[in-house]
């Protein structure tokens, strides 16, 4: 009997405690805030990765091959179009640039000779001491040498333009931002022209290629305005403008993003 009387008594204890525990619920979720009804703007946002880069980044490189025997500016330098950037040893191309040209007076002067001896020719047949096959043989030889001196001075001219291809110039005003060979080494231009120097025209203007995904690319439009953080500056936060949004897709493991070009002041 005592026993009947202890369960029940804990029975109690548990039915009062959950009353106090609803009854101190419900009295919080009575509890009401009013505020006044504003109108506010929903912001669509598209997030996206990509590079920034100068908006006109020139790489300079060697049309011939041999070896760097100057350079003349190096990282960070500033360079003006026109200017030499570096220069390869032209000892090879100034031989050939000589015998291209003694190849062309060998041929001027057997042109020389064909024109004399056609000349002849005409009068030992106008006299009828030669024969018309003789004549005409000594027009073809005519014909053939001034032929070949246009052919000589074709070589001589591009033995010319390898040589000046030995000193290197900057086609732009910028800052060069890499340097990819050094002094005495040696440059092959058999298949590519190999990159000597990148130059960036204007750092105060630079461009974003962000590669936007395929299921975002319908809200980008140009003149749109872009926030943006990199991370040498993990604190600020970057402000640009879409400038161009390409048509081209780009698939990567399925994955199908196009590129959008983003407008930047440095």
């Amino acid at each position: 009997m005592k026993r009947i009387l202890f369960i029940g008594g804990a029975v109690l204890v548990v039915l009062l405690a959950l009353f106090a525990f609803r009854r101190s619920a419900g009295d919080a979720a009575n509890e009401y805030q009013s505020v006044t009804v504003t109108r506010g703007a929903i912001t669509q946002a598209v997030t996206a990765t990509g590079t920034l880069n100068p908006v006109v980044n020139v790489q300079v490189g060697s049309q011939i091959s041999g070896n760097i025997r100057k350079l003349l500016v190096d990282f960070d330098s500033p360079v003006k179009a026109g200017q030499v950037v570096a220069e390869i040893d032209p000892a090879v191309f100034q031989a050939a640039v000589i015998q291209a040209q003694g190849d062309l007076d060998n041929s001027k002067a057997a042109l020389e000779l064909a024109q004399l001896t056609q000349k002849r020719m005409v009068d030992l047949v106008a006299k009828q001491n030669s024969s018309q096959s003789e004549l005409d043989q000594a027009n073809a030889a005519l014909h053939q040498a001034e032929a070949n001196v246009k052919i000589k001075e074709g070589a001589l001219q591009k033995a010319k333009v390898d040589l000046e291809h030995c000193t290197i110039t900057s086609p732009i005003d910028g800052i060069v931002i890499s340097r990819s060979v050094d002094v005495g080494q040696t440059v092959a231009a058999s298949l590519s022209a190999p990159v000597i120097f990148t130059i960036a025209n204007d750092l105060t203007k630079m461009q974003i290629d962000a590669a936007v995904a395929e299921a975002d690319i319908g809200t980008v439009e140009v003149g749109q305005n872009v926030d943006f953080t990199v991370d040498a500056f993990p604190r600020r936060t970057f402000h640009g403008a879409v400038v161009q949004v390409r048509n081209a897709p780009t698939t990567v493991q399925n994955v199908v993003t196009y590129d959008t070009v983003i407008g930047v002041s440095n």
